[in-house]
Protein backbone atom coordinates (compact mmCIF):
# COMPACT_ATOMS: atom_id res chain seq x y z
CA UNK A 1 0.00 0.00 0.00
CA UNK A 2 0.06 2.09 -2.13
CA UNK A 3 1.10 -0.06 -5.10
CA UNK A 4 -0.58 1.58 -8.10
CA UNK A 5 -2.07 5.01 -8.80
CA UNK A 6 -3.52 7.30 -11.45
CA UNK A 7 -1.91 10.67 -12.26
CA UNK A 8 -3.61 12.85 -14.87
CA UNK A 9 -3.07 16.42 -13.64
CA UNK A 10 -1.17 18.39 -16.32
CA UNK A 11 2.32 19.54 -15.38
CA UNK A 12 1.44 23.23 -15.45
CA UNK A 13 -1.56 22.64 -13.19
CA UNK A 14 0.56 20.55 -10.80
CA UNK A 15 3.24 23.24 -10.71
CA UNK A 16 0.57 25.82 -9.95
CA UNK A 17 -0.93 23.60 -7.25
CA UNK A 18 2.39 23.43 -5.41
CA UNK A 19 3.66 26.89 -6.41
CA UNK A 20 6.71 25.08 -7.80
CA UNK A 21 9.05 25.58 -10.74
CA UNK A 22 8.65 22.64 -13.16
CA UNK A 23 11.64 20.83 -14.63
CA UNK A 24 11.73 20.15 -18.37
CA UNK A 25 11.96 16.35 -18.15
CA UNK A 26 8.72 15.56 -16.34
CA UNK A 27 7.07 12.25 -17.34
CA UNK A 28 4.37 12.29 -19.98
CA UNK A 29 0.76 12.00 -18.90
CA UNK A 30 -1.96 11.27 -18.29
CA UNK A 31 -1.26 7.84 -16.81
CA UNK A 32 -4.18 5.91 -15.32
CA UNK A 33 -1.99 2.98 -14.27
CA UNK A 34 1.21 4.26 -12.67
CA UNK A 35 3.27 1.27 -11.57
CA UNK A 36 6.36 0.99 -9.36
CA UNK A 37 9.68 1.99 -11.03
CA UNK A 38 7.86 4.41 -13.37
CA UNK A 39 8.85 8.10 -13.27
CA UNK A 40 6.43 10.45 -11.54
CA UNK A 41 6.35 14.20 -10.86
CA UNK A 42 7.31 15.09 -7.28
CA UNK A 43 7.39 18.45 -5.48
CA UNK A 44 10.42 19.23 -3.30
CA UNK A 45 11.63 22.33 -1.49
CA UNK A 46 15.15 23.72 -1.08
CA UNK A 47 15.35 26.69 1.28
CA UNK A 48 11.74 27.53 0.52
CA UNK A 49 12.09 27.28 -3.27
CA UNK A 50 9.78 24.58 -4.58
CA UNK A 51 10.63 22.46 -7.58
CA UNK A 52 8.53 19.96 -9.55
CA UNK A 53 10.85 17.22 -10.70
CA UNK A 54 10.83 13.70 -12.11
CA UNK A 55 11.68 10.79 -9.81
CA UNK A 56 11.58 7.03 -10.00
CA UNK A 57 8.80 5.60 -7.84
CA UNK A 58 10.83 3.09 -5.89
CA UNK A 59 13.29 4.45 -3.34
CA UNK A 60 16.95 3.46 -3.96
CA UNK A 61 19.03 3.54 -0.75
CA UNK A 62 22.58 4.80 -1.15
CA UNK A 63 23.98 1.44 -0.08
CA UNK A 64 22.46 -0.29 -3.13
CA UNK A 65 25.04 -1.14 -5.79
CA UNK A 66 22.28 -1.12 -8.43
CA UNK A 67 18.59 -0.14 -8.45
CA UNK A 68 17.73 -3.85 -8.10
CA UNK A 69 20.27 -4.63 -5.37
CA UNK A 70 17.56 -5.09 -2.74
CA UNK A 71 13.79 -4.96 -2.15
CA UNK A 72 11.72 -2.51 -4.19
CA UNK A 73 10.87 0.22 -1.67
CA UNK A 74 7.76 1.98 -2.96
CA UNK A 75 6.33 2.65 0.52
CA UNK A 76 7.83 3.70 3.85
CA UNK A 77 5.97 2.88 7.07
CA UNK A 78 5.41 5.97 9.21
CA UNK A 79 5.85 3.95 12.40
CA UNK A 80 9.46 3.01 11.59
CA UNK A 81 10.61 5.55 8.99
CA UNK A 82 12.72 7.53 11.46
CA UNK A 83 14.71 4.44 12.51
CA UNK A 84 15.03 2.39 9.33
CA UNK A 85 18.54 2.83 7.84
CA UNK A 86 17.10 3.12 4.32
CA UNK A 87 14.80 6.04 5.20
CA UNK A 88 15.89 7.81 8.38
CA UNK A 89 18.12 10.44 6.73
CA UNK A 90 15.56 11.13 3.99
CA UNK A 91 12.82 11.43 6.61
CA UNK A 92 14.80 14.20 8.30
CA UNK A 93 16.12 16.02 5.25
CA UNK A 94 14.38 15.02 2.01
CA UNK A 95 10.61 14.99 2.14
CA UNK A 96 8.38 15.55 -0.88
CA UNK A 97 4.78 15.82 -2.06
CA UNK A 98 3.21 13.43 -4.57
CA UNK A 99 -0.07 14.43 -6.25
CA UNK A 100 -2.38 11.86 -7.85
CA UNK A 101 -6.01 11.53 -8.85
CA UNK A 102 -6.13 8.54 -6.55
CA UNK A 103 -4.67 5.11 -5.89
CA UNK A 104 -5.79 1.52 -6.37
CA UNK A 105 -6.17 -1.02 -3.60
CA UNK A 106 -7.12 -4.67 -3.80
CA UNK A 107 -9.44 -6.58 -1.49
CA UNK A 108 -8.12 -10.10 -1.21
CA UNK A 109 -9.94 -13.22 -0.09
CA UNK A 110 -8.46 -16.69 -0.04
CA UNK A 111 -9.16 -18.57 -3.25
CA UNK A 112 -10.69 -15.55 -5.01
CA UNK A 113 -9.46 -13.08 -7.59
CA UNK A 114 -8.33 -9.81 -5.93
CA UNK A 115 -10.99 -7.12 -6.39
CA UNK A 116 -9.66 -3.63 -7.18
CA UNK A 117 -10.95 -0.40 -5.66
CA UNK A 118 -10.06 3.17 -6.58
CA UNK A 119 -9.53 5.59 -3.69
CA UNK A 120 -9.68 9.34 -4.21
CA UNK A 121 -10.69 12.52 -2.40
CA UNK A 122 -14.38 13.00 -1.77
CA UNK A 123 -14.12 16.69 -2.74
CA UNK A 124 -12.55 15.96 -6.13
CA UNK A 125 -9.30 17.78 -5.34
CA UNK A 126 -5.92 16.19 -6.14
CA UNK A 127 -4.86 13.58 -3.60
CA UNK A 128 -1.53 14.77 -2.17
CA UNK A 129 0.56 12.12 -0.43
CA UNK A 130 3.59 12.46 1.82
CA UNK A 131 6.82 11.13 0.36
CA UNK A 132 10.55 10.87 0.97
CA UNK A 133 13.24 10.93 -1.69
CA UNK A 134 16.87 10.03 -2.27
CA UNK A 135 19.55 10.71 -4.85
CA UNK A 136 21.51 7.60 -5.90
CA UNK A 137 24.63 7.65 -8.03
CA UNK A 138 25.11 4.81 -10.49
CA UNK A 139 28.44 3.27 -11.49
CA UNK A 140 28.71 5.59 -14.50
CA UNK A 141 28.23 8.68 -12.34
CA UNK A 142 24.62 9.28 -13.33
CA UNK A 143 22.41 10.35 -10.43
CA UNK A 144 18.93 8.86 -10.08
CA UNK A 145 16.36 10.56 -7.88
CA UNK A 146 13.87 8.12 -6.39
CA UNK A 147 11.02 8.32 -3.91
CA UNK A 148 8.68 6.34 -1.68
CA UNK A 149 5.18 7.10 -0.38
CA UNK A 150 4.81 7.28 3.40
CA UNK A 151 2.03 5.06 4.75
CA UNK A 152 0.18 4.76 8.04
CA UNK A 153 -2.56 2.60 9.51
CA UNK A 154 -5.80 2.69 7.51
CA UNK A 155 -8.78 4.74 8.65
CA UNK A 156 -12.16 3.05 9.03
CA UNK A 157 -13.11 3.46 5.37
CA UNK A 158 -9.95 1.93 3.90
CA UNK A 159 -9.66 -0.75 6.59
CA UNK A 160 -12.52 -2.61 4.92
CA UNK A 161 -10.16 -3.25 1.99
CA UNK A 162 -6.59 -2.94 3.34
CA UNK A 163 -4.84 -2.19 6.62
CA UNK A 164 -2.52 0.52 5.24
CA UNK A 165 -3.12 3.99 3.78
CA UNK A 166 -0.85 6.67 2.28
CA UNK A 167 -0.35 9.69 4.53
CA UNK A 168 -2.68 12.28 2.97
CA UNK A 169 -1.67 15.93 3.43
CA UNK A 170 -3.90 19.00 3.31
CA UNK A 171 -2.54 22.24 1.71
CA UNK A 172 -2.03 23.84 5.13
CA UNK A 173 0.31 20.95 6.03
CA UNK A 174 2.53 21.10 2.94
CA UNK A 175 5.00 23.70 4.31
CA UNK A 176 5.55 21.66 7.46
CA UNK A 177 6.08 18.41 5.58
CA UNK A 178 8.53 20.08 3.18
CA UNK A 179 10.48 21.60 6.08
CA UNK A 180 9.55 25.17 5.21
CA UNK A 181 7.65 25.71 8.48
CA UNK A 182 10.23 24.31 10.88
CA UNK A 183 10.31 20.96 12.63
CA UNK A 184 7.51 18.72 13.80
CA UNK A 185 6.38 16.97 10.61
CA UNK A 186 5.98 13.70 12.52
CA UNK A 187 2.55 14.87 13.72
CA UNK A 188 1.31 14.70 10.10
CA UNK A 189 1.95 10.97 9.76
CA UNK A 190 -1.53 9.81 10.73
CA UNK A 191 -4.62 8.44 8.95
CA UNK A 192 -6.79 10.83 6.96
CA UNK A 193 -9.88 12.03 8.79
CA UNK A 194 -13.10 10.22 7.96
CA UNK A 195 -14.94 11.96 5.13
CA UNK A 196 -11.75 13.04 3.30
CA UNK A 197 -11.64 9.96 1.07
CA UNK A 198 -14.09 8.00 -0.99
CA UNK A 199 -13.66 4.76 -2.92
CA UNK A 200 -15.43 2.70 -5.55
CA UNK A 201 -14.99 -0.68 -7.16
CA UNK A 202 -13.34 -0.70 -10.57
CA UNK A 203 -12.94 -3.39 -13.19
CA UNK A 204 -10.35 -6.14 -12.87
CA UNK A 205 -8.61 -4.90 -16.03
CA UNK A 206 -6.36 -2.85 -13.74
CA UNK A 207 -5.07 -6.10 -12.24
CA UNK A 208 -2.70 -6.04 -15.23
CA UNK A 209 0.15 -3.56 -15.07
CA UNK A 210 -0.14 -3.23 -18.86
CA UNK A 211 -3.70 -1.88 -18.74
CA UNK A 212 -4.20 1.77 -19.71
CA UNK A 213 -6.84 4.43 -20.25
CA UNK A 214 -9.46 6.40 -18.32
CA UNK A 215 -11.88 3.44 -18.15
CA UNK A 216 -9.64 1.96 -15.44
CA UNK A 217 -10.92 4.41 -12.81
CA UNK A 218 -14.60 4.27 -13.81
CA UNK A 219 -16.96 2.74 -11.21
CA UNK A 220 -18.40 -0.66 -11.97
CA UNK A 221 -21.98 -0.69 -13.17
CA UNK A 222 -24.66 -0.54 -10.50
CA UNK A 223 -25.30 -3.90 -8.92
CA UNK A 224 -21.64 -4.48 -8.10
CA UNK A 225 -20.21 -3.66 -4.67
CA UNK A 226 -19.65 -0.17 -5.99
CA UNK A 227 -19.02 2.63 -3.55
CA UNK A 228 -17.98 3.49 -0.06
CA UNK A 229 -17.57 6.85 1.57
CA UNK A 230 -16.56 8.13 4.97
CA UNK A 231 -19.12 9.61 7.31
Amino acid sequence: MCGRMAITLPHDAMAQLFAARPDNDLPRGPNYNVCPTMPIAVATSDEGHRRLRAMRWGFIPRRYKSPTDGPLLINARSETIAEKPAFREACRERRCLIAADGFYEWKRKAGQQPLPWFVTRADGAPLVMAGVWQGWQGPEGRVFDSCAIVTCAANDLIASVHDRLPVILEPKDWPLWLGEAGRGAAVLMRPADEGILTMHRVGTEVNSNRAAGPALIEPLAQGSEQTGQGA
